[in-house]
């Protein structure tokens, strides 16, 4: 597995609607793309968004930042959308789980 972790904040003057349907189009996208396994994304209450995505491998997760389209989103994203952002990736990041026993 291959973990990508994308912490952001977005500019107070971007234009929402526009943002939406980019995030809409690049999930869209990169759920058919080679090696993708899921994406969930999280505002917390200071407005920062944390945007977890698991690849199979680190070929892929690198193949889904070199996609064409998604390139010109990214772009799109420096100039329009983000205040800042920090990426984190790792490849085989140590896993704890849990789940409770069904008590009946």
């Amino acid at each position: 597995m291959y973990l990508v972790v994308f912490r952001n904040r977005k500019r107070a003057d971007m234009d929402a609607a526009a943002y939406a349907a980019d995030a809409a189009a690049m999930e869209a996208l990169a759920r058919v793309q080679p090696g993708f396994r899921s994406f969930k994304s999280y505002t917390s209450d200071d407005g920062e968004v944390i945007a977890l995505s698991e690849w199979a491998d680190e070929p892929s997760a690198r193949g889904w930042g070199r996609q064409a389209e998604h390139l010109a989103v990214q772009r799109r994203g420096r100039d329009s959308y983000y205040a800042s952002y920090t990426l984190f990736a790792c490849a085989d990041p140590r896993i704890h789980h849990f789940e409770a026993k069904d008590p009946s």
